[in-house]
């Protein structure tokens, strides 16, 4: 292993060459993060980054032990910019009043354990089946509006749109305010975790705080009636039952965490799926043919291109991993896409394959105590995106020769755009044709 001798982690160890070359914002790991790391999987699983100052951790095993010892390793951290906001952000955000609570994805202990085990109902399996016909009628309205168009860009047009106002209904808002809640813009991804600009951080933060004005009204809106469904009426519901559990902050943290997810999980995840689909044709013929396989294909797109690459821990005590020395107060980044990739677990791992016998273990959604609560609705929802485009579209194909392109940054990934075309003459639903 060869070094920079110039560089050294916080321990003294020399910095490696690959440890010194890593740079998530460059364009191996944009383009594949889970790809790119194979070199360090072999060589250095566990490594220092003087560029981002976080020991990055890369193997499967490592990455589930990190996320399972919950006493050594801390999710403070999880929602720590990557780029620390500008004076100009700051003011910005407490211009509006911009107090946000923990969240359970950062919280640790036995609080953390109390407040989850709060949130889980609207969660379960159940709740989430009795939206199936709303959301499907959702996205077919989507479809309906570009399906005799005979070109698409799947992103803009569906995967950014649909999830919004599904997540919205999920949340508990009444119908006649998701159109007001729709107008802002909470891209939150290059402002938490790539490096945005001066200007870019002082608009996320101005619509950021705009929603946060507005959710106060609008939590206090569903507080006046909250025996309906949804999340933010059940969290209300249970606070009057055991005050001090929530307080506004932390349900106004839900109603713009629920936003956020939808687009960084639920968008990014139906992307990378449609992608890898229509780039192995004969798996999407397979799937148009047999909408049984439609669950294992999301599955299996959920490891092979997750939208997750990455979680972050604080080591609050020396520690070690995978034989490294991690010190105490060290930041750590476990590049899930790469666990996603670990030949140890995964049989050619390079290779999308819908029929693989265990693709529900990859680490898209976490695991263990801070595992991804949304993760049964963002799997249905995939799975409707799959099944209405198969059955509308079965002839759809990727635009030749576009250049995908994703935000560059650490943890989330979905492609920008995604252009799709087809004859829409050969449409196989006669009211969709032109």
């Amino acid at each position: 292993m060869t070094t920079s001798p110039e560089l050294t982690t916080p321990t003294g160890c020399p910095v490696s060459t690959l440890a010194a070359a890593f740079d998530p914002f460059e364009s191996a790991y944009q383009a594949h993060p889970g790809k790119s790391m194979a070199a360090a999987r072999k060589a250095e699983p566990v490594f220092y980054s003087p560029v981002l100052d976080y020991w990055v951790v890369t193997r499967y095993d490592d990455i589930k032990e990190i996320f399972k010892d919950t006493d050594t390793f801390s999710a403070s951290i999880t929602l720590d910019q990557i780029t620390p906001s500008t004076d100009e952000t700051i003011a910005i955000l407490v211009q509006h009043g911009f107090n946000p609570g923990l969240a359970l994805v950062n919280e640790d202990g036995p609080s953390h354990r109390e407040r989850r085990m709060a949130h889980q109902d609207p969660f379960k399996g159940r709740e989430v089946e009795a939206l199936v016909p709303r959301i499907r009628e959702i996205v077919n309205g989507y479809i309906d509006a570009f399906v005799k168009k005979g070109r698409a860009d799947l992103m803009a047009d569906l995967f950014q749109e649909a999830p919004i106002t599904i997540a919205l209904i999920f949340m508990g808002i009444p119908d006649e305010d998701i159109a007001a809640c729709r107008q802002f813009t909470l891209d939150q991804t290059v402002f938490m975790y790539g490096r945005p600009s001066p200007e870019e951080q002082k608009q996320v933060a101005s619509n950021l705080g705009r929603y946060w004005e507005f959710s106060g009204g609008l939590v206090e809106k569903i507080r006046q009636a909250s025996e309906g469904p949804g999340w933010l009426p059940h969290l209300i519901r249970e606070s009057e039952r055991k005050p001090g559990l929530f307080g506004d902050n932390e349900l106004q943290t839900t109603a713009l965490a629920g936003l956020v997810a939808a687009h960084e999980t639920t968008t990014n995840a139906s992307g990378n799926a449609m992608r890898a689909l229509l780039e192995n044709p004969r798996t999407w013929e397979r799937v148009c043919a047999d909408p049984e396989l439609i669950p294992k294909a999301a599955e299996e797109s959920l490891r092979y291109d997750g939208s997750v690459a990455a979680w972050r821990r604080l080591a609050v005590k020396e520690t070690t991993v995978g034989g490294v020395t991690i010190p105490k107060d060290a930041r750590v980044m476990m590049i899930t896409s790469s666990a996603n990739h670990d030949e140890a677990v995964f049989e050619d791992p390079e290779r999308f394959d819908i029929d693989r016998p265990n693709p529900n273990r990859h680490m898209t959604f976490g695991f263990g105590a801070h595992a991804c609560m949304g993760a049964t609705l963002a799997r249905q929802e995939m799975r409707i995106f799959i099944e209405e485009l198969a059955r509308r579209l079965p002839h759809l194909r990727l635009v030749g020769e576009q250049r995908i392109t994703y935000l560059p940054n650490t943890s989330f990934r979905g492609p920008q755009h995604l252009l799709v075309e087809w004859d829409p003459q050969l449409n196989p639903v006669p009211a969709d044709r032109p």
